[in-house]
């Protein structure tokens, strides 16, 4: 049986704090993201199967990005350990709080460990790519690793 490939764009809004950066972007700032998956295997195609004639069901990648990063990165503040913030912002925001620092490079990465671990057993993770603006975009690649 072929294998296949499938993207799935996702979109959400997150600020990030840069700890000790000496550019344009150590200021708290936020970004647009743009996040795009692909998986691959293959065509499920037992007749009597709901999924027949599909990789994976587009609502169910759809759900466990959802569940796992949309849910809980979108319109949130990342930011590293290492930075104290004052007890206001902390008390009044949806903060993320990592023990890397939140770059879109090491954002890509967590998210992969998580995806890694959701799908189910005969999907795999093929290519998580991070757009931070139009032009700046992050990528895992399989294949690479």
């Amino acid at each position: 049986m072929e294998k296949l490939r499938l993207t799935r764009k996702f979109e959400f809004e997150a600020a990030h704090l840069l700890n000790n950066y000496d550019g344009l972007c150590k200021n708290l700032h936020g970004h647009s993201y743009k996040l795009f998956i692909t998986v691959i295997g293959e065509i499920e195609i037992n007749i009597n199967s709901p999924k027949l004639g599909m990789v994976i069901d587009f609502k169910d990648l759809k759900e466990i990005v959802k569940e796992n990063i949309l849910d809980k990165f979108d319109h949130s503040l990342i930011v590293s350990r290492k930075n104290k913030l004052p007890e206001e912002i902390i008390n009044t925001n949806k903060i993320i709080f990592t023990d890397f620092q939140p770059t879109a490079e090491n954002l890509v990465i967590f998210f992969v460990n998580i995806l890694k671990e959701k799908l189910p057993i005969n999907i795999k993770l093929c290519n998580v790519k991070l757009f931070e603006t139009e032009n700046s975009s992050a990528e895992w690649n399989a294949s690479d690793n």
